[in-house]
């Protein structure tokens, strides 16, 4: 099961979050979300836990919860929607050829 986590602070690394998750159970992998221009934390990432149980009790535990003086949001990780985009610039393309 894939977990979203949000308002943890921006010093905190990933031995940190896999070690807080690992409480719980198996930690299948982890990614703090890093700014891409300064590779800083942005206070974000998604952790993946094989055993949906163990983390759904992770969710059901630390969602809310206090992480170093930060209220954190702990909740299960939403596929992204499919935005349509085809790189036509909103346009569809027509392959006809047109006589202006």
């Amino acid at each position: 099961m894939k977990i979203f986590i949000t308002g943890f602070p921006l010093t905190v690394g990933e031995e940190e979050l896999t070690a807080v998750f690992g409480d719980f159970g198996q930690v299948k992998s982890l990614k703090i979300i890093r700014d891409r221009d300064t590779g800083e934390s942005r206070g974000f990432g998604f952790v993946e836990m094989p055993n949906a149980e163990e983390a759904k009790e992770a969710i059901k535990r630390m969602n809310g919860g206090d992480y170093n003086g930060h209220r954190i949001k702990v909740v299960e990780a939403q596929d992204k929607p499919a935005t349509g985009n085809s790189n036509t610039g909103g346009f569809k393309k027509n392959n006809k050829t047109r006589n202006f």
